[in-house]
């Protein structure tokens, strides 16, 4: 079989790409929370979207579970960073689970306009995919008046009165192009619909998606580092596509496959907001060993956001004195 050569003489990185603010603090919380309470730590789904992430922090004592029903009563849990309904908080309290609230802030913020909206007393479209953690969590605020859509066609199928209050939010981790169609689609239908003082769709999610939008026209083919079930990473790829660029999601440097190389000069990379810098590197050093010497950053914008961790957590570190046994979520 004749070897495959490649063309490849400059890479070009995204960024920002990679671990966002939610991410970062998610992580830290299930490795702190390792260390105060030693292995193991139950930890409700995965805890951010990234077999990696996940496969290391099981290494160091971290059980991964379905279901917090899965956790041994009076256990340390952690919920992962997707956020989750209040029925999981209830049958975690029900548990005497000594729980520890990894979800992102952002997606607390949307947890709070469903339940504002809910309690005011509207129908709520909530924008997202169907299945995915969040929306599960999402839903889980206001399940008899929360209805989901996933694109415009969704829009023109619902079922609901033009009287009727109604309001939207969206999972934060969707195409930034893709939702401002839907949204206008249901402006259209439903004019006097109201939605959040601020766009739902994440800073790190934005900017990424800006960036790959920017650079995919200088680049012959976009690889993406991310997990097959991170809907971020996916949105990457969609959107290096719609550019009319050849993309791929891998889950590392591994599964590149030489023939997409070929013909390629230039190739982007960018990576999720759940995907460590490592696996970048990695991607970088296939590339240098192949003889690639010309690699750049491709910056748009400057991230400077962080979170802070989960109360517990800081009140651990800081040596506070806390009641014995608690670690209730904040």
């Amino acid at each position: 079989m004749a070897t495959v050569t490649h063309t490849v003489q400059k890479l070009l990185l995204a960024a920002p790409r990679g671990y966002c603010a939610g991410v970062d603090r998610a992580v830290q919380t299930v490795e702190r929370a390792l260390e105060i309470h030693g292995a193991p730590v139950y930890v409700r789904k995965e805890i951010v979207h990234n077999k990696h992430v996940v496969e290391q922090l099981s290494e160091r004592g971290a059980i991964f579970v379905e279901e917090q029903t899965e956790v041994p009563e009076g256990a340390v849990c952690v919920f992962s960073a997707h956020g989750v309904a209040p029925s999981v908080r209830a049958g975690a309290e029900e548990r005497r689970l000594r729980t520890i609230d990894a979800t992102c802030p952002l997606v607390t913020k949307v947890h709070r306009e469903a339940s504002r909206f809910a309690a005011e007393g509207y129908t709520i479209v909530l924008i997202g995919h169907d299945g995915h953690e969040e929306v599960e969590g999402t839903m889980g605020e206001a399940p008899e008046q929360m209805v989901l859509v996933q694109s415009e066609q969704d829009v023109d199928e619902l079922e609901i009165e033009d009287s009727e209050p109604l309001a939207y939010v969206t999972q934060t981790t969707l195409a930034v192009d893709e939702t401002s169609s839907i949204i206008a689609r249901l402006r259209a239908r439903f004019p006097r619909i109201v939605g959040p003082r601020t766009d739902d769709i994440c800073y790190a999610t934005t900017n990424r998606q800006t960036v790959v939008k920017q650079m995919a026209s200088d680049c012959d083919l976009m690889l993406v580092i991310g997990s097959r079930n991170s809907s971020n990473s996916l949105r990457l790829v969609e959107v290096a596509r719609d550019c009319g660029t050849e993309a791929h999601l891998i889950d590392k440097a591994g599964e590149v496959q030489e023939e997409w190389l070929q013909g390629k000069r230039v190739v982007g990379i960018s990576s999720g907001a759940s995907a460590p810098e490592n696996l970048v590197q990695e991607l970088v050093g296939y590339f240098r060993t192949r003889g690639v010497t010309d690699i750049s950053e491709f910056e748009v914008i400057r991230e400077d956001v962080r979170f802070m961790l989960p109360k517990q957590i800081r009140e651990a570190i800081a040596g506070a004195p806390r009641p014995e046994g608690v670690v209730g979520a904040s």
